[in-house]
């Protein structure tokens, strides 16, 4: 029995970066996402992007990239010198509003299955379900979500081994209503979640008047967790001294809504519409 499509942590990507004496760091998340460019009766076609966070991509002019093989004995690849900047451009792009921590570039998937790569895409038109879909649906507080990546750089030593927490949706009715552009989690995520995809929990049961959902779907992504700050205030002054912070356990996810929203941006940057070369 599954809750989740097998395929959709082959579109979950560890995102790596060189740090001090040249050591690499496990740093984030990402995950390969399909726009629909084309359909016809020989299938559909696909723009493909790697999505992950603005705070991820910003401060890194390179970035790697960790995929399996399609062979299951084979050690995980990893891509070392992924740029995000040709002489001085940023190639990725993020969100307008810099607010929404949301940003992508665009991914050569005829190239990672040419290499022999065990990669796949949430389908814009297929997994995924935008805010009005989760309005229209009666999508609520306390439905299940499921949270994919790698928190605190656990990637795997021999494969990528990607970590799926579950968790409930904790607040999102701001969000439906249009005066939030974020919904919060009941999921401990940590460093490394970052950009990592939040998947709709299918239900077989619901109370009367409302509907059951059967399906598992892309509904948001990762940008931070929600601290809990203490200050600790000098007894003799009594101004603060020290602040505490801990994960409270909750996190906030932006919809997909905003990913679509780069990724349009991207195409239209670069002048492609419609089936136009689409991966």
């Amino acid at each position: 029995m599954a809750l989740m499509p097998p395929f959709f942590s082959d579109c979950v990507v560890a995102i790596g970066a060189d740090g001090a004496a040249g050591a690499r760091n496990w740093l984030g998340t990402g995950f390969l996402y399909g726009r629909l460019a084309s359909q016809n009766e020989s299938g559909r076609r696909y723009h493909c992007f790697l999505v992950s966070n603005r705070h991820v991509f910003e401060p890194h002019d390179r970035i790697a990239l960790r995929f399996n093989p399609k062979a299951e004995d084979e050690a995980a690849r990893e891509y070392e010198d992924v740029p995000l900047r040709h002489e001085g451009t940023t190639i990725w792009m993020g969100h307008p509003n810099e607010d929404i921590d949301v940003a992508a570039v665009r991914i050569d998937l005829n190239q990672l299955n040419a290499d022999g790569m065990a990669v796949n895409v949430f389908q814009s038109d297929q997994n995924v379900v935008l805010v009005h879909e989760l309005r229209e649906s009666g999508v609520t507080e306390g439905d299940g979500v499921f949270v994919l990546g790698f928190p605190m750089g656990l990637v795997g030593s021999h494969r990528n081994a990607v970590t799926v927490r579950s968790g409930t949706i904790a607040t999102i009715r701001p969000l439906l209503a249009g005066t939030e552009t974020d919904f919060v989690i009941d999921a401990l995520v940590f460093p490394g979640n970052s950009g990592g995809p939040v998947v709709l929990k299918p239900e077989l049961f619901a109370i009367d008047g409302t509907k059951a959902n059967n399906k598992a779907s892309l509904i948001g992504i990762v940008h931070s967790y929600v601290s809990y700050r203490e200050v600790a205030v000098s007894a003799q002054t009594r101004e603060p001294r020290i602040v505490f912070m801990e994960n409270s356990g909750l996190a906030r996810v932006h919809p997909v809504d905003y990913v679509n929203n780069v990724v349009d941006a991207i195409l239209e940057r670069d002048g492609i519409k419609g089936d136009d070369q689409p991966s």
